[in-house]
């Protein structure tokens, strides 16, 4: 699957399923929200079997892992039908098994370092994780400086808010940004799922007012 196809809505849903019967229900809040891409982090025993559901009960749902620490992980995100994985910091181990398994993945970075490992390693879409905690906004443009010209796309996450959403979509070398408030993992076991539908919507109407560049 293309990369720059599913992220063209510019937003990701980074999400926390404690029950495999929420996922269903959660990603089809999302879509009704006008969000079809979702990452199911890799944080509680269900994860890809709430992969494996989404996949099945909604074929238009982009759905990837998050949270892949080891080559295990993508195996297991493999086989559970996700089309891309999101780590959230660079190993050569999960990269390899990425790229054995020609699956698409957004390794994380922080400093300049692994931002010149993880090209090295193949990857253009990176992670900016823990972004709100390193600065923000101001450090990813201060990152671009030198590697703007790579072809190098950020997908911010940690933190952000719809607030800030707008600060980061205006950058051009944001592919997307990683969210979780539009999905908190309180909504989810409240299933709350009109909540998540309006929160999804407003996010993606900030995202359609900001003009690109």
């Amino acid at each position: 699957m293309n990369v720059e196809s599913f992220l063209k809505q510019r937003l990701v849903c980074v999400a926390v399923i404690d029950k495999v019967d929420d996922a269903v229900p959660l990603a089809q809040a999302l879509i009704a929200g006008g969000l079809n891409c979702i990452e199911v982090t890799f944080r509680t025993a269900g994860a890809a079997e709430s992969i494996a559901r989404i996949r099945k009960a909604l074929p238009a749902a982009v759905v990837g892992a998050g949270t892949l620490l080891t080559a295990e992980n993508v195996k297991a995100a493999v086989d559970a039908g996700a089309q891309f994985g999101v780590s959230p910091g660079l190993s050569e181990a999960v990269s390899q098994a990425a790229h054995e398994k020609k699956f698409p993945l957004f390794p994380g970075v922080i400093t300049p370092t692994e931002i010149m490992t993880a090209l090295e390693l193949g990857w253009k879409h990176l992670k900016f994780f823990p972004s709100e905690t390193f600065g923000g906004v101001n450090a990813l443009k201060a990152l671009i400086g030198p590697f703007g010209h790579t072809g190098v796309k950020f997908i911010p996450t940690g933190g952000i808010t719809a607030a800030t959403l707008p600060n980061y979509i205006a950058i051009p070398q944001v592919a997307a940004v990683g969210g979780s408030w539009m999905a908190e993992r309180k909504l989810v076991a409240e299933k709350d799922w009109a909540k998540i539908t309006a929160l999804t919507s407003e996010a993606m109407k900030v995202i359609a007012a900001v003009p690109t560049k």
